[in-house]
């Protein structure tokens, strides 16, 4: 079955609004793991509007041992210490400049092979599993396996804006199995696109989804959320 990793950013955003720690993420990080997640996903920016530096290391001590632990982010220097430190089960490396709002691109494993290649070196020397965040492209599918990741990480962005394109996912998944390599899966993926997304999807390790979770969890409770997303990962 494709995991479920719930991204608490959004519970995090919340908190910082009033300053102080309602809600609770640590506490609604338990509740979610014990409502069934199979992981949990954070991504700390560098103007840590959401999640703070000293969240990952709280974070880290209620979730690690009891379901996966996915940091993502950009490889600066201050990250890589960060993740080094922590040793999370994944790192999801993303190529967000430090203003954008929100992931839209993925990496050109092409162009920046040599900057990748030493950094997932580097978590492979710590025991962490890698992750490079690319577009579904055949070609990007081929560099991550150049510069060795772990991983892929699907931008469902453009899934999600047209269904027509699921070719190209399952092209890309087939290569990167291929490759001997696993394939996630994130960004704007909701109850409403998710199941034909896995349907057809003929190799999918996880799903990371945090946005739109968060939000329907507002009307449904996040118990009964999880239970859905789960049921559709089934």
């Amino acid at each position: 079955m494709t995991k479920l990793s719930v991204n608490v950013n959004k519970i995090a955003t919340l908190r910082n609004a009033r300053g102080n720690n309602v809600p609770n993420l640590e506490m609604f990080t338990n509740s979610i793991i014990d409502f069934g997640a199979d992981g949990i996903t954070i991504h700390p920016r560098p103007d840590e509007r959401h999640i703070k530096y000293q969240d990952v290391f709280k974070l880290a001590s209620i979730v690690k041992d009891r379901v996966e632990f996915n940091i993502e982010g950009f490889p600066s220097d201050r990250f890589m210490n960060m993740v080094l430190e922590v040793k999370p089960d994944q790192v999801t490396l993303v190529p967000d400049k430090e203003d954008v709002l929100t992931s839209l691109n993925g990496w050109d494993t092409i162009q920046h092979n040599i900057f990748l290649k030493d950094i997932i070196q580097d978590l492979k020397n710590s025991g962490i599993r890698s992750s490079v965040f690319i577009h579904p492209e055949i070609k990007m599918v081929e560099g991550a396996a150049f510069v060795n990741a772990d991983r892929i990480e699907l931008f469902t962005g453009l899934y999600a804006d047209s269904k027509n394109m699921i070719t190209n996912y399952v092209e890309c998944s087939q290569q990167a199995n291929l490759l001997k390599m696993g394939v996630n899966a994130g960004h704007d993926l909701d109850v409403k696109n998710l199941g034909f997304f896995v349907q057809s999807m003929p190799f999918l390790d996880e799903v990371s989804i945090g946005h739109a979770l968060i939000s329907e969890s507002l009307f449904l409770g996040l118990e009964k959320n999880i239970n859905i997303y789960k049921s559709i990962l089934k």
